[in-house]
């Protein structure tokens, strides 16, 4: 099997790059013929995936994606969980802390609180982009709290307690504690501490703009499930007592059927992918899923960009 030659390579990427980047969508059609040349087999991609949205709730999205590739449906799914930014507590300075946990074991907890980001993520800098000496506005969001027990009984330092100096930037429990149309209660909130009479918590803190990769805390998503093949007809799976494992809910074949898996189809290719986004409550689904496609949409850009800056730096080494 023959390897490209940079012409065809080169013609490969410019296509791949500015079909997704001008249509939404990967013109793999242009891309297959270019390349048929080499004598390669390439694998037959659809160039006009569609999309269908099922369900749509405040926590969670379900879609289904048909006439695509494996490998481009995971892509997308690995783009939510590690490369969608959102904001979280980064930077803590705790000034008192007279409770039963240390100070490193509060700053985890306090880190891990989801923080609604839907209307400012875009709009914040990454710390390492800005030109601010510590912490600014353009950058970060400022969080104190300041709690002491007084009384007898043991006083629960919650989220509620976490005053942050942008409304619009608050725990996600908190989000709807103004909404009268929602029912809301102290179990709600997220508990960071308990504190007994006479002891005390107070510390700054600042949340930064961040994304999956770096840590957990920035993850967007709770889980993304990810089906291709709900009836096992590709035997990606092997069940070994199939009428023991519970069915998927996009299976096709019927309740009344004695069987547990579909027959085994040899030359069968996935085809149809079902997602199930499921929001930590950083972001709301439907933006997890713009935000991730708008994050994958620029690493093809920034490809075209180091593709190019390549083929001119071959033109200068040949000349």
């Amino acid at each position: 099997m023959r390897t490209f030659d940079r012409q065809t390579r080169n013609s490969a990427i410019r296509l791949l790059v500015k079909s997704f980047k001008d249509k939404s969508r990967i013109d793999f059609y242009n891309i297959t013929n270019s390349l048929r040349s080499t004598s390669l087999i390439v694998m037959p991609f659809a160039n006009q995936p569609t999309v269908s949205i099922t369900e749509l709730t405040e926590d969670n999205v379900k879609f289904v994606v048909e006439d695509t590739d494996l490998s481009t449906a995971n892509s997308v799914r690995r783009v939510f969980i590690a490369e969608v930014p959102t904001l979280a507590i980064d930077w803590i300075q705790i000034e008192e802390n007279s409770s039963v946990l240390n100070d490193e074991f509060l700053s985890h907890r306090i880190g891990l609180i989801p923080l609604t980001s839907d209307d400012v993520v875009d709009k914040i800098q990454y710390s390492r982009d800005c030109m601010c000496d510590d912490f600014c506005q353009d950058c970060s969001v400022e969080f104190y709290l300041d709690v002491k027990c007084t009384g007898e009984g043991t006083r629960q330092v919650t989220t509620r307690d976490l005053i942050s100096m942008n409304p619009k930037v608050v725990p996600i429990t908190s989000r709807s504690r103004g909404d009268s149309s929602k029912s809301f209660g102290e179990q709600d909130d997220i508990l960071i501490a308990k504190l007994r009479k006479g002891q005390s918590l107070k510390f700054k803190a600042f949340a930064k703009k961040g994304f999956g990769k770096e840590h957990a805390k920035w993850q967007c998503v709770s889980a993304v499930a990810f089906e291709y093949d709900p009836d096992n007809a590709l035997r990606h799976t092997t069940y070994p007592k199939p009428e023991e494992w519970p069915k998927s809910e996009y299976s096709e074949l019927a309740d009344d059927e004695d069987k547990y898996q579909a027959d085994f189809d040899p030359h069968g290719k996935p085809n149809k992918f079902f997602f199930n986004v499921e929001s930590t409550g950083a972001l709301r689904p439907e933006n997890i899923v713009l935000n991730g496609l708008a994050v994958l949409k620029k690493k093809l850009s920034d490809l075209q960009t180091q593709h190019s800056q390549e083929l001119q730096q071959d033109g200068l080494t040949i000349n």
